[in-house]
C-alpha cells in the first residue's frame, strides 16, 4: 500500500485539471477509450520498470537502467530526454496555471501579465529551492495535502447534475483519433517511474510490486474516468469549449460561483504543488549528470557556499522552464513532454529484453514479468505506434534534436 500511495501521489499532478476539455474536443462521449488505452500502456511500462529495477538496484532510475543495458551514449540521451520531458511538463503546467487564474481574473490573459506570472513562479520556486531542500520539502508537503480534496468533492457532488443522454456513445472513434488524443492525455499518467526507482528495496518484490502497480494504476484510472464522466455528464458537448478551466466550469454548474472559486483555487494549488516538486527534484538530476561527466556542463555541479545546494543547476532548470513556458502553450508543451518521456520508456522496455538475454536465469530476489517477452514487446509496439501520431514537423524536430545531442556527446570530452 505504501508503494501504491507513492505512485498515485506522483501520477496525479496538474494535467487532469486541464485535459478533460481537450479530450472531449477530440473524442466527445468516447473519451473513455483514450483513458483505457493510456491506463493499459502505463501498466505495461511500469511492469517493465519494476523488472529492470529489481536487477539494476543502484540509484538513478531510467538513466541507470538504460546505461547498464546499452552503454553511456544511450544513458546520456536518457538524461537529456528525461530532463526535457520534465521542463516541458513544467512549462505546460505553468501555462495551465495562468489559464486557470485568467478564468477568474481576465487581466492575467494579457501576454505581459502572463510573462510576469511565469517570472514569479519559476523565479520564486527556484529561489526557495536554492535556499535549501528543507524549505522546498515543506512547501511540497503542504501543497500535496490539498491535492485530491477538490477532485473528490467534485466527483461526489456532481452526480445529481449528470444528464445520462450526454454520456451515450453514439460512434466508436478511429484508432487514429484515439492515438492523437492519447498522446496528449498520456501527460496526465506519466511520472510513476520516479516512484518505482525504489523497487530494489521493496519487501517481497515478486508479489508486492505488481500488486502496487495494479492498485495505483487502477485507482488513478478510475479517478480520471469519473472526472471525465461527470464533466461530460454535466456539460455535454459544451465541455470542449472550456479548455482554460473545465473542472471549475463543472463546479460552477453544480455548486454555483462558490464551486467555481473552490475548484479553481484547488487546481491552482495542485499545479503550484506539482511545479514546486519538479523544481525541487530535477535540478539534482542535472547536478548529478554534470558531476558524473555525463553532461559536459561542469558549472551545473557547483554547490552554493552558504546553502549547500546545486544553485547553478537550479537556476538553469528554472530559467529553461520559464523560457519554454513563455514560448509555448499547454497543449504544445504537453505533447513535447509526453513524446520525450515515451522515448525514455521505450529505452526501459528494450532494456528488459536486453537484460533477459544477457542473464536468462532469474536471481533470488528478482522480479520477472510473467508471460515471457509478451509485455515488453507489446509495450514497444504501443509506444512506437503512439509516437507515430506526432506531426511530421514534430518528428523532424526530435530527429534534429537527437542529432545535435549525438554531436555533443562525441565532442563533450573536448569541451
Amino acid at each position: 500500500m505504501g508503494l501504491s500511495a507513492n505512485l498515485v501521489n506522483i501520477m496525479i499532478g496538474a494535467g487532469i485539471f486541464a485535459l478533460p476539455a481537450i479530450v472531449a474536443a477530440g473524442l466527445g462521449s468516447s473519451s473513455i477509450f483514450a483513458y483505457l488505452f493510456c491506463g493499459l500502456l502505463i501498466t505495461l511500462v511500469m511492469l517493465c520498470f519494476a523488472e529492470v529495477g529489481s536487477k539494476v538496484t543502484t540509484s538513478g532510475g531510467a538513466y541507470t537502467y538504460i546505461e547498464s543495458s546499452f552503454g553511456p551514449y544511450f544513458g546520456f540521451l536518457t538524461v537529456i530526454l528525461f530532463v526535457l520531458s520534465a521542463i516541458a511538463a513544467d512549462a505546460a503546467v505553468a501555462n495551465a496555471l495562468v489559464e486557470v487564474i485568467g478564468s477568474m481574473f481576465p487581466f492575467f490573459k494579457l501576454n505581459t501579465a502572463r510573462i510576469s506570472i511565469f517570472i514569479l513562479i519559476f523565479g520564486g520556486l527556484g529561489y526557495i529551492n536554492l535556499r535549501g531542500i528543507k524549505e522546498g520539502m515543506v512547501l511540497v508537503k503542504t501543497i500535496t495535502i490539498a491535492k485530491l480534496i477538490p477532485l473528490l468533492l467534485l466527483i461526489i457532488f456532481s452526480w445529481g447534475e449528470v444528464t445520462l443522454d450526454y454520456l451515450v456513445i453514439d460512434s466508436v472513434p478511429t484508432i487514429s483519433d484515439i492515438g492523437k488524443i492519447s498522446l496528449i492525455l498520456f501527460f496526465a499518467f506519466q511520472g510513476a517511474e520516479s516512484g518505482l526507482c525504489i523497487s530494489g528495496e521493496v519487501k517481497d518484490p515478486t508479489k508486492n510490486i505488481p500488486k502496487a502497480i495494479f492498485i495505483s494504476v487502477v485507482g488513478v484510472l478510475i479517478l480520471y474516468v469519473l472526472i471525465q464522466t461527470v464533466s461530460l455528464g454535466v456539460l455535454g458537448a459544451s465541455l470542449a469549449n472550456f479548455k482554460e478551466n473545465p473542472l471549475s466550469v463543472v463546479a460552477n454548474q453544480v455548486f454555483g460561483p462558490i464551486g467555481f472559486t473552490i475548484i479553481t483555487l484547488g487546481a491552482a494549488i495542485s499545479m503550484l504543488g506539482n511545479l514546486s516538486s519538479e523544481i525541487l527534484s530535477f535540478p539534482r538530476v542535472l547536478f548529478r549528470a554534470s558531476k558524473d561527466n555525463v553532461l559536459p556542463l561542469r558549472p551545473l555541479s557547483k554547490i552554493h557556499d552558504r546553502f549547500s545546494t546545486p544553485y547553478i543547476a537550479i537556476i538553469a532548470y528554472a530559467t529553461s522552464g520559464f523560457l519554454l513556458a513563455s514560448f509555448g502553450g499547454f497543449q504544445q508543451m504537453a505533447i513535447i513532454s509526453s513524446a520525450s518521456i515515451l522515448l525514455v520508456y521505450l529505452g526501459v522496455t528494450l532494456s528488459v529484453i536486453k537484460l533477459r538475454r544477457n542473464t536468462p536465469k532469474k536471481a533470488t530476489n528478482e522480479f520477472r514479468i510473467p508471460g515471457g517477452y509478451l509485455v515488453p514487446i507489446l509495450s514497444v509496439l504501443i509506444i512506437v505506434w503512439l509516437l507515430s501520431n506526432l506531426e511530421p514537423k514534430e518528428v523532424i524536430g526530435f530527429g534534429i534534436y537527437i542529432v545535435i545531442l549525438t554531436l555533443i556527446y562525441f565532442l563533450k570530452d573536448k569541451i
